[in-house]
């Protein structure tokens, strides 16, 4: 698949490059965006990091029309849902995905920091950098860029979020094909393409992370509600600056 034209964006720096692309791909749908980066030189290296969650099922399916083999990175954390882990498996094999990657928490780490499992319970931060954000940052190494489920709508920092950005601190690509969609759009698009949902979302679970830290929402709560119930966190981190982990949005 032929990238649209521009000017030379390999020889331009990163930004440049981002800037590049987003003027290249601004009228594109978002299946569009995945296809076209998923086969364009000047993108690089991709892989889709997912946490195969409430709306996973969108990028995942779309990453199955345009290149099965693309990586996909799942973070096992070892405190996910029985129903995500199984989830995971039936989706990979329903969707034909070939090169799905599990990445898990160093175990020698896992012992000398978090021994008794507990670890989420007095500091959720360094719980999520311990089996999310430092196993990715692993992950990621020798690509150029990662697929993410980020959204305008989300507001905050996402509020003018591009299809592609470069990552802070580091020599890699964010592309996020659905920057532009609007609430309810991944509905419509897992209904119209009778994907199957997480088991959990039809038990009021519009957001799903790890168990410990994932609740049911109730009516008209925003989704999100249920994710460290009764406390200050909203996201888990996975983020880097100048290669080290810190605390901002996260990726479904």
């Amino acid at each position: 698949m032929s990238p649209p034209d521009r000017t030379s964006p390999g020889s331009l720096d990163l930004h440049e490059k981002a800037a590049a692309l987003n003027a290249a791909y601004r009228h594109h749908s978002a299946i569009a965006v995945l296809a076209r980066a998923l086969h364009d030189p000047d993108v690089g290296r991709l892989a889709l990091v997912s946490s195969f969650g409430a709306e996973s099922v969108v990028l995942l399916h779309m990453v199955a029309l345009a290149r099965r083999d693309t990586p996909v990175i799942f973070l096992e954390t070892g405190m996910l849902f029985t129903e995500t882990l199984v989830y995971q498996q039936e989706l990979a094999e329903r969707l034909g995905l070939r090169d799905m990657r599990l990445i898990r928490p160093d175990p020698a780490a896992t012992r000398a920091e978090d021994p008794a499992a507990m670890l989420h319970q007095s500091d959720p931060d360094a719980c999520c950098a311990l089996r999310k954000t430092l196993p990715l940052q692993g992950a990621l190494s020798g690509f150029d860029g990662w697929i993410t489920g980020r959204k305008r709508y989300q507001g905050g920092s996402r509020a003018a979020l591009e299809f592609f950005e470069v990552e802070d601190g580091t020599r890699r690509l964010k592309v996020n094909p659905l920057a532009h969609w609007q609430p309810g759009d991944a509905r419509t698009y897992i209904e119209e393409n009778r994907l199957p949902r997480h088991p959990l979302v039809a038990q009021g679970y519009p957001s799903i992370g790890c168990m410990p830290c994932t609740s049911p929402v109730k009516p008209g709560e925003d989704e999100r509600a249920g994710r460290w119930k009764g406390r200050e966190k909203t996201e888990c981190g996975i983020h880097f600056v100048d290669g080290k982990p810190v605390k901002q949005g996260a990726d479904a």
